[in-house]
Parts: C-alpha cells; sequence; structure tokens
C-alpha cells in the first residue's frame, strides 16, 4: 500500500472515470495505445480497475494539462514508481525541460491576464470609443459634424 490507499480496491470503469474525470472513452483509448497497462477483467469481459490505475489516470490528466503529447508520456508512464533520478537521467533531464517550459507558460499567460485587466480597467474609465471602420480609419469628420461614438458593448468587446 502506499499513501494509505488500498491496492485491492476494484473500481468499474464508470467509478474509474468519475475519479479521474476522464470519459469510459478515453480510458479505453489511453488503453487500446498502450498508455494505460491493460487492466484486469472480470469473467464477464468488464474492466477492473485499481489504485495504481486511477493514479496512473491522474498522472496522464496532470501531464495532459501541461500540454505534453500523448506519445512523449509513455516513457514516464512505463517507469515504475519508485525510480530513482540516476536511474533515467535522460527523463529526469526531459522532464526538467518541460517544466521549463510550463513555467514560460504561466509567465506568458500572466501577461495575457495583466493585459485583459488593463484593458478592462481602461473600459470602465471610458464611456464611449470613436468608431473605426475595418481598415482602422477614423470617420471623416468632413462627413459628420461630429464622430459618432459607441460604446464598447456595441462594438463587440464585452460580451453581454
Amino acid at each position: 500500500m502506499s499513501m494509505g490507499l488500498d491496492q485491492d480496491a476494484a473500481f468499474s470503469i464508470k467509478q474509474t472515470a468519475e475519479q479521474t474525470g476522464i470519459s469510459e472513452d478515453t480510458i479505453r483509448y489511453y488503453e487500446k495505445i498502450s498508455l494505460l497497462p491493460r487492466v484486469e477483467r472480470k469473467v464477464n469481459g468488464h474492466r477492473i480497475y485499481r489504485e495504481k490505475d486511477i493514479e496512473t489516470l491522474k498522472l496522464i490528466g496532470f501531464l495532459k494539462k501541461t500540454g505534453m503529447p500523448l506519445e512523449k508520456m509513455k516513457p514516464f508512464l512505463q517507469v515504475s514508481a519508485d525510480w530513482g533520478s540516476a536511474d533515467y537521467p535522460e527523463l529526469v533531464d526531459f522532464m526538467r525541460r518541460h517544466r521549463e517550459h510550463i513555467v514560460q507558460q504561466i509567465h506568458l499567460l500572466q501577461q495575457v491576464v495583466d493585459f485583459i485587466d488593463l484593458k478592462l480597467e481602461q473600459g470602465t474609465n471610458c464611456q464611449n470609443y470613436p468608431v473605426e471602420d475595418r481598415t482602422g480609419a477614423s470617420e471623416q469628420a468632413g462627413k459628420q459634424s461630429k464622430a459618432k461614438r459607441v460604446s464598447p458593448l456595441e462594438l463587440g468587446y464585452f460580451p453581454q
């Protein structure tokens, strides 16, 4: 037993999907492409999932959220959970590079959030914006005595 989990507990594919947030079809697909080792089956052919299978599926879910392709996950999933870094230096190096990539993604996403916050703040400080045509040119002042103004909602900047 690891971390107090009951390694003898058996779960159906439906229970496994509920615990991991991964659909039943996706779990079957992961098994088909050997990302998840073939699981035990009951006499009637139904799959039996154990805690180790659920932990593997959770790991797949986390790695997938980082943008790691399924093929790149296979080496990590094939290595024992108690592996030492000296045993697989190439995997450690890959994970360090992947981690750095994720840190860079976080930094870029924070810049996007900061930009959106700035635009939202500017939008609350300005009631109207000048109308521009699709080429970006402002309306001709000679055509109208006063430039038409519209709100950000009318321009579609913010969902209603």
